[in-house]
């Protein structure tokens, strides 16, 4: 990159960290994005309820450009430092089959809130982290305008048709370079984001009011519409019973009112016995009703009925009259039920998917396989992308690196390719192995381009991995995160 060159102390990053000289400028920047608990559980609850509905509906994110840029002034880069990699690692324990057919469990999408509040994805990798928890993707799919983090940030890998195979992973840290973060500068167009552990729906039961408000995880209140004697009833036994709608003076008639309906309004004691009996507003609504209680229950109740403790033995007496209504008009009346989401660890992301090796100061002009999710069109309106399933492009990367003159670019490396938007942050990997799916992490798809003036993509661009790149990498191979959710499905923490 252009502005900071930082020496490589070592040429694979798990046994030292990188010596940086004490008047250089600052080579990285970390933000939180759900580091807490119930943030994380928050955001992956967003994108998996309603069976993934905020995934199907999520579009592909794009960069905000006029017109499709170009490729500019090719010129030599040499490299900072030595080359180094670090090699990709494999699951622990077996994991579910993916749906991506011969394609690496590791690629994905991640998926995220746009400051417009609307649901956008990019393409993403899980890459090799000594806490098994990084993922790789482009800058401008963590930061907007290289600025503040987006919103509810989930990495979902072997991501296929709106199915979340291995669970869905919320964002804690993530990892960029200062001069994306600082100067919006796309030769920094990367991040590494540390994730939480996988989270997964795994139903709902229902449970007690007691069990409802000890319950950390998610929860809520299913209704359903019951009649006005079950009201009563439910309302006498202390049930979580409403009503909705409102009794106005102008909807109350007289009980020979043509499909009057008649409702009970509670009133106290005296109020009952000084009613008519017979049909009318304001006349006894059937006999007093006493029902036993708990203590706390007596305790709790503050409406105008009798209460009686009488030999340690609480009941509740409660007393009705007659409300006649216009058809249409009465109060419609509820009772719910406490129920609680289940949540399921789906562990570290590294033990379920892997991660892909990464690779810094490599020469140019080697073989890389993408694996990105296009959906965009072309610029001349075609589209030949859905963004449901992954896609592939292969080749070799140019032997010079170029200049982007609509976007703060002097050096990106260059691959020939018609992924189109969507595959922002596709994985470009080094010696990959079709029969292991892993390979090295050397750079991710950043733009796009019409090299050629025919309203096509024809060429995609990734800054190029350097010393900087495996400094940050350095630093985001150190983050520690957690899992959110304990064995019975609870919110750990807060």
């Amino acid at each position: 990159m252009k502005r900071l060159l930082v020496p490589l102390a070592v040429a694979g990053l798990s046994a030292a960290a990188f010596a940086t000289p004490a008047t250089a400028a600052p080579s990285w920047v970390s933000d939180p994005l759900s580091p807490k608990p119930a943030d994380a559980y928050s955001a992956a609850y967003f994108w998996l309820d309603a069976n993934g509905a905020a995934l199907k509906k999520a579009t592909e994110f794009r960069v905000d450009a006029k017109d499709v840029p170009k490729l500019v002034h090719p010129q030599t880069t040499s490299a900072d430092g030595k080359p180094g990699m670090t090699a990709p690692t494999g699951t622990t324990g077996a994991a579910p089959k993916s749906k991506n057919v011969n394609l690496p469990k590791t690629i994905g999408k991640v998926f995220f809130l746009d400051r417009s509040g609307n649901q956008r994805w990019c393409s993403a990798t899980s890459i090799q982290a000594r806490n098994r928890n990084l993922v790789a993707t482009a800058g401008h799919c963590v930061y907007e305008q290289g600025k503040d983090v987006f919103a509810k940030w989930v990495f979902v890998p072997g991501y296929f048709q709106g199915k979340a195979p291995f669970g869905v992973y919320a964002g804690a840290y993530a990892f960029t370079a200062y001069d994306l973060d600082t100067y919006d500068d796309y030769d920094g167009d990367f991040a590494f984001v540390a994730v939480h552990n996988g989270f997964e729906l795994a139903g709902e039961k229902t449970v007690t009011k007691a069990e409802f408000d000890k319950w950390a995880g998610d929860k809520w209140v299913k209704k359903h519409e019951i009649t006005a004697k079950e009201f009563g009833t439910c309302v006498l036994n202390l049930g979580n019973c409403w009503s909705e709608g409102e009794d106005k003076p102008a909807d109350q008639v007289g009980p020979d009112y043509p499909g009057a309906v008649v409702e009970r309004d509670e009133v106290g004691e005296q109020a009952y016995k000084d009613a008519k009996t017979g049909r009318g507003n304001g006349y006894k609504f059937g006999e007093p009703e006493t029902v036993p209680v708990t203590k706390a229950e007596y305790d709790a109740y503050k409406g105008p009925g009798a209460k009686d403790d009488t030999g340690g033995n609480y009941t509740i007496t409660r007393f009705y009259t007659q409300k006649w209504l216009k058809p249409g008009t009465s109060r419609t009346f509820y009772q719910g039920e406490y129920v609680l989401g289940i949540a399921k660890d789906a562990g570290r992301l590294g033990d379920a998917v892997g991660g892909q090796g990464v690779a810094w100061n490599q020469p140019m002009g080697q073989k890389v396989t993408v694996f990105g999710y296009p959906a965009a069109p072309h610029p001349d309106g075609d589209k030949p992308f859905t963004g449901l399933t992954p896609k592939i492009c292969a080749g070799r990367t140019g032997t010079k690196t170029y200049q982007v003159n609509m976007f703060k670019v002097e050096t990106h490396q260059v691959l020939k390719c018609s992924m189109t938007g969507g595959s922002d942050g596709a994985p470009w990997l080094l010696r990959y192995d079709n029969n292991k799916r892993t390979g090295y992490v050397n750079g991710v798809t950043s733009l796009f381009h019409d090299q050629d003036g025919n309203d096509r993509i024809d060429f995609v661009s990734s800054a190029y991995f350097d010393g900087e790149v495996a400094d940050v990498y350095d630093k985001a191979n150190h983050a520690a995160t957690k899992s959110i959710v304990g064995p019975g499905g609870e919110l750990i923490g807060k």
